[in-house]
């Protein structure tokens, strides 16, 4: 391929790619309006395959003209129903749920750091300490509990006075 049509081969490719791309952006927007609010929760693991396979799949009917708009839009309708089929049934069999979800860890307990817990997260003292600070504690002793959540997030309980 040589350097020009690298940079430009005509209109018609930059045609099917906006008309494409319109119809698929608008598409996977009512597909995820449909499956409803849990699709677009805060990611855990399994969320976040999930979201990069829709994302992978809406360039892929962007960018290749061998995908066609039916095609891929069968494509993110499949990966959005398997999203569902597996959270509806993970809601209904805690067995399925622990396979899907990891379960929160407890990083500090009664203000001392669990080491061990840390390291297998790997989660710093630093991190800890932003999390108590964010729930308004100044030390470690402040705080009652400080888990990491299956979304990855920090949450700090905070002893009472």
């Amino acid at each position: 391929m040589s350097v020009p049509d690298m940079l430009f081969q005509g209109w018609t490719g930059i045609g099917r790619t906006l008309l494409v791309g319109v119809l698929g952006y608008v598409s996977l927007i009512l597909l995820l309006r449909v499956s409803g609010k849990r699709t677009l929760s805060k990611l855990n693991a399994f969320d976040l395959v999930v979201t990069v396979a829709l994302g992978s799949t809406l360039a892929t009917i962007l960018l290749s003209q061998d995908v066609a708009l039916a095609e891929g839009l069968s494509a993110l309708a499949l990966l959005i129903a398997l999203q569902f089929a597996v959270t509806w049934t993970s809601v209904r069999s805690s067995k399925i749920s622990k396979l899907i979800r990891a379960e929160p860890t407890v990083l500090l307990r009664g203000g001392e750091p669990i080491g061990p817990a840390m390291r297998r997260e790997r989660i710093t003292e630093a991190e800890l300490m932003s999390a108590v600070r964010e729930s308004g504690g100044r030390d470690f002793d402040e705080a009652e509990v400080v888990l990491l959540e299956s979304d990855g997030s920090l949450t700090a309980i905070l002893k009472r006075s």
